[in-house]
């Protein structure tokens, strides 16, 4: 009698999702879901494409984590709106999760909604959260096999940011083999090699946040 629960859930969340979609879609708003494991450094490179996106585009994060409001601090640190939702032991975020935070933000003339996910590789790819893209971020910390391991977190991802390169040096990691595992997974997949620390590397995955907002833009 599990199963049944368990695909209500699915399609419950999936349900908030389409009507996020749909509400995002009509203000013109691109909306990434970005997911990693803990400590990949999703919050640093956020507050770098914050930082040195805000002279031309207007953004927001919806910040997920069991505890704390840490991330968020650091988030508003640099002038872009945040809002925190605290899972309190939840793996994950749900659609209507997001749905409640959003109501805490300005989101006219919004350009980009960052939704940074609970730091997870296993279940943040089972919930849509009414975004148009995910976006997994890999430290070279973790180790290259990573896409093997955990498939289903890279084959629906639009775009995979290797973090931390400037540790390459210091570490085992093999970036080609990291992103040609990745592109089994997904042949179409983006793969941006950077630091969000020293900023090597994050011009191309600015150019790939311009491009999909104007794409979005455009279709609509």
């Amino acid at each position: 009698m599990q199963i049944p629960v368990v695909r209500n859930i699915l399609e419950a969340n999936a349900r908030i999702a389409a009507d996020l979609k749909d509400f995002f879609a009509g203000k013109g708003i691109l909306v990434l879901n970005l997911m990693s494991s803990p400590g990949a450094g999703k919050t640093t490179l956020l507050e770098r494409t914050l930082t040195d996106l805000a002279p031309e585009l207007r953004m927001a994060v919806v910040e997920g984590d069991l505890q704390t409001d840490n991330d968020a601090r650091r988030v508003a640190a640099t002038g872009a709106q945040a809002v925190q939702i605290n899972t309190e032991g939840g793996c994950h975020l749900t659609s209507s999760q997001v749905q409640e935070a959003i109501k805490s933000l300005d989101l006219e003339g919004l350009d980009i909604l960052f939704i940074e996910n609970v730091g997870n590789l296993v279940c943040p790819a089972e919930f849509d959260v009414g975004e148009d893209f995910k976006v997994t971020l890999l430290s070279v910390a973790e180790g290259d096999d990573k896409p093997e391991k955990y498939p289903l977190m890279f084959h629906i991802s639009a775009a995979l940011v290797l973090n931390k390169v400037d540790l390459l040096p210091y570490v085992d990691f093999d970036l080609d083999r990291a992103s040609r595992h990745a592109r089994v997974l997904n042949e179409c997949i983006s793969v941006f090699p950077v630091s969000a620390r020293s900023r090597e590397g994050l011009d191309a995955w600015y150019d790939w946040l311009r491009q999909r907002l104007a794409a979005k833009r455009a279709s609509a």
